[in-house]
């Protein structure tokens, strides 16, 4: 459930279209220096727009450069930094370990990619035990859920909005109740997405997928009701 949440690029003027690669490169050089070079294949996106919305709320001061590196090693690429950018590199880490861990238990993964998101997980847990809990237990209830062919996608969909929930809530404050929200509404809308875009392959593999459980065609006119009302309720919040 990786890669929903990035920014179509041929939207954005010329200053955001480098302000959100800031962020993305600043992420992965974060991973890097926190957590080893390998911890950026589970780099993604979807942070990046969790960093961008966490410096417009709490406008941090910043560290800012330019530098090649091994991913980019011709053309400098610059990159932001701020305790908003080594939380998403942190919150990064921990979703790819759950995520290779969930397709470990699927007999998908592979048990080298567990040790690599996993080898630095104790310490992420130690310092962010709000969120690393609501991951394992949200999750967990996901496997279970689609283990019994829940034929009510609005279960596994929330449990994923939880869990996206304290991903999101940095701090407990002012902001909390909106981001939650948002947080909520994007994690069900991701989830239903997933399974949407995954439809054909569950189909032919016998995989678990919530529009397979409820008996549905491939319907994308009436899936679309499902993923408006989902993002309503974010953009509504945002």
């Amino acid at each position: 459930m990786f890669g929903f949440v990035m920014a179509d690029i041929k939207e954005l003027s010329s200053e955001e279209d480098i302000r959100y690669r800031q962020f993305y490169c600043g992420i992965c050089r974060q991973m890097r220096l926190r957590h080893g070079s390998l911890a950026r294949l589970g780099l993604s996106f979807d942070l990046a727009f969790l960093g961008l919305l966490l410096h417009s709320l709490y406008e941090p001061e910043e560290m800012t450069g330019k530098k090649a590196c091994g991913m980019h090693p011709i053309k400098p690429r610059p990159w932001v930094d701020s305790e908003y950018i080594a939380y998403c590199a942190d919150m990064n880490v921990a979703l790819a370990y759950y995520k290779a861990l969930d397709d470990q238990q699927d007999k998908e993964g592979k048990k080298s990619l567990v040790r690599l998101f996993g080898k630095n997980m104790e310490e992420i847990s130690k310092r962010y035990p709000r969120q690393c809990k609501a991951m394992a237990e949200n999750l967990e209830q996901i496997r279970l859920l689609e283990q019994e062919n829940c034929q009510n996608p609005d279960l596994p969909a929330g449990a994923f909005g939880r869990l996206l929930e304290e991903v999101f809530v940095y701090k407990e404050d002012l902001w909390e109740e909106d981001l939650r929200q948002l947080a909520n509404c994007l994690g069900r809308f991701i989830y239903l997405a997933d399974g949407a875009v995954d439809y054909a392959h569950d189909k032919k593999k016998g995989s678990y997928n919530p529009f397979l459980a409820m008996g549905m065609e491939p319907d994308w006119e009436k899936w679309t009701e499902f993923l408006v009302l989902e993002m309503a309720g974010c953009t509504d919040a945002y």
